[in-house]
């Protein structure tokens, strides 16, 4: 055994893997627009149900569904018999996966799921099995061979059965008009999520807690208020509260480099006029993009009236998991 020859194995799986998925584009047909009807008229939720590896795509697609805004998830063939059965009601529609069609596990449970008198929707590999024809709809999945060489262990077909679940999924997704703020509602947890929902309303400085000096102060002591506040910058403002400009730590950096005298010299000889502002409801990731472009770290929140409403910084959008 060396190198080359691992190569080779692992290049035959994939080759098998894509053509086994390249031969579920004829299978996109009036029974896969079925199915989608089924689960696009479904008042309940769409039950997984599948054995063993199928078991393992069942959970995977039923995850993906829910996520993908179409309700869904996976219930255990074999818990089914002892009592899980009752998870599923009146308005599910089930979606069971097996390769053979002939799992013992589903085939038990069959009459009740008929007798319930909801949707069935077979994933098979077999369109002649027990149950695709007890189905409401069969979906074809069959595989030409597995990519294990015994052509015994589910690789293949567990392949073309995620991929067709997939493929149910972000189909009625589209249909659905499912967006990126409805997938960020249901990954409230995740980057994506953070990126989609946080805004910057909810990561602010304010009250006492924003850096700001009256326009005429003094470098020296817009340097304290910036060392006290710990955001990198100052804003300048006027008697109302509103935004003269802004003092940033690059702004100290091209006072010196021009030798003014930070205890002489008032603030609005220094800082930078002009600004970039920002308002309330601001998406955290648009705050981010818009520092990233400008190569500054801090920006002043305001109001219509160039109000000072508040401050964040880049290490505010880091410790929030937005970059």
């Amino acid at each position: 055994m060396n190198d080359t020859v691992l190569k080779t194995l692992g290049l035959a799986v994939l080759e098998t893997e894509c053509a086994a998925v390249e031969a579920l584009k004829n299978r996109i047909d009036d029974d896969f627009v079925r199915a989608c009807h089924y689960m696009l008229h479904c008042e309940g939720r769409v039950v997984v149900i599948g054995m063993g590896k199928s078991g393992h795509i069942g959970g995977k697609i039923a995850a993906t569904l829910a996520s993908t805004g179409t309700p869904a998830f996976f219930v255990h063939p074999g818990e089914a018999s002892h009592g899980d059965l009752g998870m599923i009601t009146a308005k599910d529609v089930v979606l069971a996966l097996s390769n053979s069609g002939e799992t013992d596990e589903i085939l038990t449970i069959l009459p009740i799921i008929k007798r319930l008198d909801v949707p069935l929707i077979a994933l098979t590999g077999n369109p002649q099995s027990t149950l695709a024809r007890a189905a409401s709809v069969n979906i074809n999945v069959r595989v030409e061979k597995e990519a294990c060489p015994l052509d015994l262990a589910p690789t293949a077909s567990t392949t073309a059965a995620l991929a067709m679940g997939d493929a149910l999924a972000i189909s009625l997704l589209e249909v659905r008009g499912f967006t990126a703020d409805d997938f960020a509602r249901s990954h409230p947890g995740g980057k994506l999520g953070r990126r989609l929902l946080l805004l910057v309303d909810d990561l602010l400085h304010t009250g006492d807690r924003v850096p700001k000096v009256k326009s005429g102060t003094l470098i020296c002591d817009a340097l304290l208020e910036m060392t006290q506040k710990g955001l990198g910058a100052t804003a300048v403002v006027n008697g109302d509260d509103t935004v003269e400009g802004i003092f940033t730590d690059g702004d100290l950096r091209r006072a010196l480099d021009h030798g003014i005298d930070l205890h002489s010299t008032p603030i609005d000889q220094a800082m930078t006029r002009n600004c970039t502002l920002i308002r309330r409801g601001l998406l955290a990731a648009e705050a981010l993009q818009i520092m990233e472009n400008g190569k500054f770290n801090a920006l002043l929140v305001v109001d219509d009236d160039k109000h000072l409403i508040g401050a964040l910084n880049m290490h505010d959008l880091l410790r929030a998991g937005v970059v």
